[in-house]
């Protein structure tokens, strides 16, 4: 069987991309502008398209560690995200 990294719902994309670079603040892993001592309030800025803080993530250099911790981290978010959409029913 293969894998695939086909979406489900491909109108997430963009969610899915943004919570990437959210996260990829919080861990201090955005290089540039406002890297460093990135305040994580602002983290949906910084990862956003092309936003002027000039803050990204080299994603061809990032180590297998952080990028597993960012993607843990994208899967808690998502199972804790869908325990409280279950919880409103």
């Amino acid at each position: 069987m293969s894998r695939s990294n086909r979406k489900v719902v491909p109108e997430c994309a963009q969610a899915l991309n943004q919570m990437k670079y959210e996260i990829a603040a919080e861990l201090g892993l955005m290089t540039g502008g406002a890297a460093g001592g990135a305040d994580t309030e602002f983290a949906s800025e910084l990862g956003g398209t092309g936003s002027g803080t000039g803050a990204h993530v080299n994603w061809p250099q990032i180590a297998t560690r952080d990028a597993g911790r960012i993607g843990g981290s994208i899967t808690r978010r998502l199972v804790q995200q869908a325990e409280q959409v279950l919880k409103g029913l």
